[in-house]
């Protein structure tokens, strides 16, 4: 007999358990939770050292056997969909560290299609989604709300997938022409994508609302891949041992020394992947970098987890978020596993917006996470620095770490070494790079998209959203009932 699998619970504690494939399949728990693995392995010094030599995809590979089991998906083939995953990244290496001045050192997680992290986690998440799918001859579609980079990165992961249709409701005129353009341009039977109206928290209501019919969800097998999906939250773990075994100084100390890894973040995806590998053993300091939109800011400070007045636009706008919803992950994993303090302060957070920590939890958050949020005008600024120092343009959401870093080098020398997470190219963002008084340097597979067809839906102010997207959801199904009818015949 195999041993059970990992298994996975709800951080409020009121739904079954799931493993790993019922927990890539949910996004959220039905209890309105998030999924979290029952235990976490601890990871020893000399697991870690064995682990210092591997590559990022190598990484991924390990982390991936501890949380979905040989049971679920067999070694050998889970690592050849981690490969065919990474197999379209313009880089061999995958994730790359740049060394430049001053201690800086930048992790490039961008060098997949859509020059963006999220590349990285979602072509495993659709490889794996495919995998399950193909094995019981099953069809899902895909809906997301995007801010700008999921979309692109999860049309690009899923495109001309046969088991998978997407829809992506994109936030018109609130991303940038290029982020439009990578969605706009893939011109597959399987992907639909409309240009809402609306902020990206207008354009989550009708998919909340889609999302909230359990029986029709049932029916049309919808799932969702927004940065909540546990399997994106698995890979994110990688990027933080990498990080740490890329700029450690040697491991043959005992204990093992420490690095401190700057997280930029809007949902906090990343956050609570580091906050994982910590809680794993990897010897990290986290520091979490937003932008004015400061609900991770002031919950790490104060413990005041509430929203602001409204979503600030910033030059880092994919981070311009206002509902941090992996937090809840981090929550539970500093309460000690505890789902009635989450569960209350989720529900409390839900009625209220607005919610105090409790003091205990919020001693464990400060411990373990220091924080920083920095103006368009600190972004901007280290941008200019940064090229001037190093020839090196960052994007302004690589650009609010390397804030923080700035202003740590010019109290007192680093006593860690130092590692800023760089989410994005700055090739996707020329915009910012203009305003930091800098020239974009856009590489020719963006200046192609110019020139391509396009096909987008609008969603226009007074349409009905939701009954919009439940009529493509049932047209979906009826195409793939017919392609099923034909295969059939």
């Amino acid at each position: 007999m195999q041993p059970p699998g990992m298994r996975y619970i709800s951080t409020r504690g009121m739904a079954p358990r799931v493993d790993f494939e019922g927990a890539l399949f949910s996004g959220y728990a039905p209890d309105g939770g998030l999924f979290m693995p029952e235990e976490l392995p601890q990871l020893s010094t000399e697991t870690l050292r064995q682990w210092s030599t591997l590559s990022y995809p190598g990484l991924v590979k390990e982390l991936c056997t501890l949380f979905i089991g040989p049971e679920l998906i067999p070694r050998d083939v889970l690592n050849g969909l981690i490969d065919q995953a990474f197999s379209r990244f313009r880089h061999r290496e995958v994730v790359r560290l740049s060394r430049l001045r001053n201690g800086l050192n930048v992790l490039e997680l961008w060098h997949g299609v859509t020059y963006a992290f999220k590349d990285l986690s979602l072509c495993c998440t659709a490889q794996f989604l495919q995998y399950f799918l193909e094995k019981k001859e099953k069809h899902v579609t895909v809906v997301v709300g995007t801010s700008g980079d999921t979309g692109s990165a999860a049309i690009e992961s899923v495109q001309g997938a046969k088991n998978m249709d997407i829809i992506v409701l994109l936030p018109k005129g609130h991303c940038t022409k290029i982020q439009e353009l990578q969605m706009t341009t893939v011109l597959r039977e399987n992907v639909h994508v409309f240009g809402v109206e609306g902020n990206s928290d207008e354009l989550d209501e009708p998919i909340k609302a889609v999302f909230a019919d359990v029986a029709f969800v049932k029916k049309h097998n919808l799932m969702s891949l927004n940065s909540i999906n546990w399997s994106r939250v698995l890979v994110q773990m990688a990027h933080h041992f990498f990080a740490y075994f890329q700029c450690v100084p040697s491991l043959d100390m005992d204990p093992l020394p420490r690095v401190e890894v700057v997280v930029p973040t809007g949902a906090a995806g990343n956050l609570a992947a580091g906050c994982i590998a910590q809680k794993m053993g990897l010897p990290i300091r986290l520091v979490v970098a937003v932008n004015r939109n400061d609900i991770i800011h002031r919950t790490v400070q104060q413990g005041d987890f509430s929203l602001s007045e409204a979503v600030e636009q910033t030059l880092a706008s994919a981070m311009d978020i206002q509902v941090p919803y992996n937090m809840e992950r981090i929550f539970w994993l500093l309460s000690g596993s505890n789902s009635q303090v989450t569960r209350a302060l989720m529900e409390q957070f839900e009625r209220t917006q607005s919610v105090s920590l409790p003091k205990e939890l919020h001693s464990k958050l400060s411990g373990a996470v220091t924080s920083e949020s920095v103006s368009d005008e600190a972004i901007t600024q280290t941008m200019a620095r940064c090229w001037e120092e190093n020839k090196y343009l960052l994007c302004p959401h690589s650009a609010v770490a390397v804030s923080y870093h700035y202003q740590q080098t010019e109290q007192q020398p680093p006593s860690l070494p130092r590692c800023c997470l760089a989410p994005a190219s700055a090739a996707k963002f020329p915009e910012a790079v203009l305003a930091a008084g800098l020239t974009p340097e856009t590489p020719a597979e963006i200046l192609a998209l110019e020139s391509k067809g396009t096909r987008c839906t609008p969603m226009r102010k007074g349409d009905d959203w939701t009954l919009m997207l439940r009529n493509t959801i049932e047209d979906i199904s009826c195409q793939q009932r017919g392609h099923f009818l034909n295969a059939l015949e």
